[in-house]
């Protein structure tokens, strides 16, 4: 049945190869992805928006609001257990990074199983308060529908990157309503070239999840009321930038502690209890940190200030200017430690949302801490909604999607100057200490991130040594008779062989040359390890490409052993076989869309 399937779709294939250019067959690829990644955007926001309405209200108990400290660590502890119980084959991740590894060494495929069950932990996680962002799910959700239809339809590995990028866009459209911060997205973050032919798809498929998401929500997530900008308050947007792209900083180093630290914890149930218990507490301190916390943008928007101190322990002094700074300024540190723990107890979300609440926040205290001084009277809206942009442009390394995504989401185009200044500032100062993104520092220090700066090293990235590894050579083992394997070794058409010993472990090399000038004949008693040399260098079958021919540069040597991580001899790798398979993916890339 599979097979029959199989063949079928590729006869369909094959004709349509013949009737329309792959050009043209993307856009309606495209157009396909982008009604189902609207959809699944919008199922995820309507089942999170009821989950958070049923325990906030329509959950109704006397003491019900003392398990509000334990909705988090029960909503990460139901994340972790459906990833246990129904990801058992595939391999479950979070977040941006691994979206990005799967361009760079899997050819873009997401296992189909990241089309669902990202919505189902992202809901569990958001909807019972855990403090992250939906956006991260809805993007490789996306982007795994747009995986899968690319290789349902038999496309190319640059074609199904295209429309995994279509996905993502369309996601990224859906959630915010922002069909143009979607199409920079994809091509800021996933893409890692960018040509005019892709614009095309791209712009149908963030436009479509816009038109779909928006059958289902029609309201604006934010409401910015402003007569615009003023020149006398571009020192204080300045002064805005500077601060966020420190706080940056400081959240990309805040990220490597919590997540290395919950990394040294095995047991994933101890995870969910210490870091639900955590968050629990957080939230608990700071009821803000509940969820998205889009809810608090939205009512400092709206002029509500004393919002943010509302329904905490200190809600008695929420008329006292200085309270209210304080303690916005304390709840920008506990979001993103919240955040944080969150993703690292298993909880499933990411960083977009959190990265907009932190900067709304912090410009809010900017403005707010200078009214109340009397050092000028500037306009609050505006710096909370510079400030989002800033911190995403900052933490993400995408100027271009913090300033899009934040004049769509709130309308406020007037104030594109305040938003390009305070963007590009904040996005220097984080780039001048760290060269990626929160999301690609890790790929890039394995060495495993796609560059636009070395084409070389993104090709070789798409590569992988188990496939180039030669098995066909005579092997030979310690201790034994040369003579006694003479006629192998003759009639082989190698000029070297392996020598490994009883447990395979790999020893050394024995040329045919030596063997040659020894004079060695079926009389003779010379063994494997009179002739036996050390290696120029091994690989590990672990090692990156990149690597393997750093090797072969440093040592002159045109083929290596290739072994596994206990030593044991697998084959050889060869610079004819790496060009070969190089050749063809640039071939390959030629190709593209033509």
């Amino acid at each position: 049945m599979y097979v029959r399937l199989v063949n079928y779709i590729d006869q369909i294939n094959q004709y349509r190869k013949t009737k329309i250019s792959n050009r043209n067959f993307l856009v309606i690829a495209a157009l396909i992805v982008g009604v189902l990644a609207g959809l699944a955007a919008s199922l995820l926001k309507a089942i999170t928006h009821h989950i958070e309405e049923f325990l906030q209200s329509g959950f109704h108990w006397q003491y019900k609001y003392y398990l509000f400290f334990f909705f988090p660590f029960i909503g990460i502890l139901l994340s972790v257990m459906y990833v246990r119980r129904f990801i058992r084959k595939g391999k479950f991740e979070t977040g941006l990074t691994p979206l990005l590894y799967t361009i760079s060494k899997k050819s873009s495929k997401i296992e189909p199983h990241n089309i669902y069950s990202q919505l189902i932990t992202a809901a569990l996680t958001v909807g019972f308060g855990g403090s992250t962002g939906l956006e991260a799910p809805i993007v490789t959700s996306g982007g795994g529908i747009g995986s899968v239809v690319g290789r349902f339809l038999g496309l190319s590995y640059r074609e199904t990157t295209m429309l995994l990028a279509c996905g993502a866009a369309a996601g990224i459209a859906a959630a915010f309503n922002s069909p143009i911060a979607g199409i920079v997205f994809a091509i800021e973050i996933l893409l890692p070239e960018f040509t005019i032919p892709a614009f095309i798809p791209l712009l149908l498929a963030s436009a479509t999840g816009a038109v779909v998401a928006r059958l289902f929500y029609n309201q604006q997530l934010f409401f910015l009321v402003t007569e615009g900008w003023r020149m006398d308050a571009l020192i204080y947007y300045v002064l805005l930038a500077v601060l966020i792209g420190i706080f940056s900083i400081y959240f990309t180093k805040i990220n490597t502690f919590i997540k290395s630290s919950f990394y040294k914890v095995s047991n994933p149930y101890k995870k969910v209890v210490l870091g639900g218990l955590m968050l629990g507490l957080l939230v608990f301190l700071f009821p803000t940190l509940y969820g998205e916390g889009y809810i608090t943008i939205k009512n400092l928007l709206g002029g509500n200030y004393s919002a943010l101190v509302a329904n905490s322990l200190f809600s008695d002094y929420s008329s006292l200017p200085w309270v209210v700074v304080m303690f916005t300024i304390v709840t920008v540190f506990a979001k993103s430690a919240a955040t944080l723990i969150t993703l690292s107890a298993g909880g499933n979300g990411g960083t977009f949302a959190p990265s907009l609440i932190m900067g709304g926040l912090i410009g809010f205290v900017v403005a707010f801490s200078i009214n109340t001084l009397g050092i000028a009277q500037l306009n609050v809206a505006n710096f909370i909604v510079a400030g989002m942009a800033a911190s995403l442009s900052a933490i993400m390394h995408a100027p271009l999607t913090g300033i899009f995504l934040i004049a769509e989401i709130t309308g406020g185009y007037i104030l594109m100057v305040p938003l390009m200044i305070t963007s590009a500032i904040s996005y220097l100062i984080n780039r001048g200490k760290h060269k990626h993104s929160i999301y690609a520092t890790p790929l890039a220090e394995r060495g495993e991130l796609s560059s636009l700066e070395d084409k070389d090293t993104t090709v070789l990235n798409m590569m992988k040594l188990k496939h180039l590894v030669e098995k066909n050579y005579l092997i030979l083992y310690e201790g034994e008779l040369i003579a006694e394997r003479l006629n192998e070794i003759l009639q082989s058409k190698r000029n070297l062989f392996p020598v490994v010993d009883e447990d395979q472990l790999f020893k050394g090399l024995v040329y045919v040359e030596d063997i040659l000038k020894k004079g060695i004949n079926h009389s003779d008693q010379h063994t494997v390890n009179d002739l036996m040399q050390v290696a120029p260098d091994v690989v590990m079958i672990s090692d990156p490409l990149k690597v393997v021919l750093q090797k072969m540069e440093k040592e002159n040597a045109w083929l290596l052993p290739v072994l596994d991580a206990n030593g044991g001899y697998l084959g050889f790798v060869s610079k004819t076989s790496i060009f070969n398979k190089y050749r063809a993916l640039l071939s390959r890339q030629a190709d593209y869309m033509e």
